[in-house]
């Protein structure tokens, strides 16, 4: 049989692998994060006729006779060049410029990803949104302000749906106008709402008395178990020149809650003019209840904070990302999931931002890195590569057919 029948076949069988690779590449042209494929050829085994020979005092030397027996494919390996990010328009699609992965968790071992199109399930877990394994990273404590702990082992994320925060009041700015024309002695009383730390609000009443021609003093007044008093002390044009908090205004705590303890009192909004008395809160930092709205992902960290309804938000956690030595080396598991192979080093795992990771772009994907007009021109080489291979095959088999005539 002809050595160049083999040959031709050995190449129809790696231009195909070829043609493969480039179909995959051009199908996936659209899919979030996918990363192209490259093909390399290898000569096989070459069939040694002579090993050639040394060159002496009398004859130069000869080249060694071979003949090559086809073709191979060397390797097929991803390219992990970075692809165009494209705004989504969703605060949870989220993109990695970088060299790192999100990590997924599928039937209890850990996958690895450059997409992450992310939503709520009715659990409460952070789950990808086509298909529903759950992202991976560090849970921050419910209540907990304090820097979350990336030494701890990564898990599931979840945002606690039922969750209802409030913040009691600290802070607070009066302003207004006490009456120039009361008269030494007179009072004027304003009722303020503030909140405890349950997010109740209570009616607080501060009475306001006229002790000197531009001075006067202030008293909580209601309800009994309450304090707080100071004083005011206004200029000639009716402005405040001194306001003075002798004792913070306090209210014992109800129902569980602790107490309403004002440690930052702004009275300098405060007139004294010859209007009506009209005394009110301007602004303060206590918030009734609010429940879960949202949940917002900080770009470039990747540190996930629970919006309330009321204003307030909370850390709940941390997206985790690994980095390996060898991406190239990872094995491709469908639904856009990379698992560790032999070659590609154990995950780096640790925060975006941080370690050659790269950081997280909120509201973006990333686009595959297929480049159409190289898939094209490898469609090309790859098609005139397997017709070539074809004709091949006809020629030897016109000379098979040349040397079973010769019998006639």
């Amino acid at each position: 049989m002809l050595r160049s029948m083999f040959t031709a076949i050995s190449a129809l069988n790696a231009n195909q692998a070829f043609l493969d690779v480039v179909a995959d590449n051009l199908a996936n042209a659209n899919t979030p994060g996918f990363k192209a494929s490259k093909v390399l050829f290898q000569d096989q085994f070459s069939q040694l006729l002579s090993p050639g020979s040394a060159p002496t005092n009398e004859l130069g030397g000869i080249n060694p006779t071979q003949i090559g027996l086809g073709i191979k494919i060397g390797y097929i390996t991803p390219i992990f060049s970075q692809g165009m990010l494209q705004a989504t328009g969703r605060n949870s699609d989220l993109a990695l410029q970088g060299d790192g992965f999100f990590i997924y968790r599928k039937g209890g071992e850990l996958f690895y990803s450059r997409e992450a199109s992310l939503h709520i399930d009715a659990q409460g877990y952070l789950v990808n949104s086509s298909t529903g394994h759950r992202i991976q990273g560090w849970q921050n404590p419910i209540g907990s302000q304090g820097p979350i702990n990336t030494n701890n082992p990564i898990g599931d994320l979840s945002v606690p749906l039922d969750l209802t925060l409030a913040k009691a009041t600290s802070s607070m700015i009066i302003g207004g106008n006490l009456s120039s024309d009361l008269s030494i002695g007179q009072s004027y009383p304003v009722t303020l709402g503030v909140y405890d730390s349950l997010g109740q609000s209570h009616s607080l009443t501060v009475t306001f008395t006229r002790t000197g021609d531009n001075t006067w003093s202030w008293q909580v007044s209601s309800p009994a178990t309450a304090q707080g008093n100071g004083t005011i002390t206004f200029d000639t044009n009716g402005n405040v020149t001194n306001a003075q908090v002798l004792n913070n205004i306090r209210i014992p705590g109800t129902n569980g809650a602790a107490d309403v303890v004002i440690t930052n009192l702004d009275m300098t909004q405060v007139t004294m003019l010859a209007t009506e008395s009209s005394i009110a809160v301007t602004s303060q930092d206590g918030l009734a209840a609010g429940n879960v709205t949202d949940v917002s992902i900080e770009p470039n960290s990747g540190r996930i904070h629970v919006l309330f309804s009321n204003g307030l938000k909370q850390l709940i956690g941390q997206l985790a990302i690994a980095k390996f030595t060898n991406p190239s080396g990872l094995i491709r598991d469908g639904q856009n999931l990379y698992r560790a192979g032999l070659n590609s080093g154990e995950p780096n795992i640790g925060t975006a931002g941080s370690g050659g990771r790269g950081v997280i772009a909120s509201g973006y994907l990333e686009a595959s890195n297929v480049d159409m007009a190289t898939e094209f021109t490898n469609l090309i080489i790859a098609q005139r590569g397997f017709q070539a291979s074809s004709r091949l095959i006809s020629a030897s088999d016109e000379i098979l057919a040349e040397l079973v005539n010769l019998k006639r």
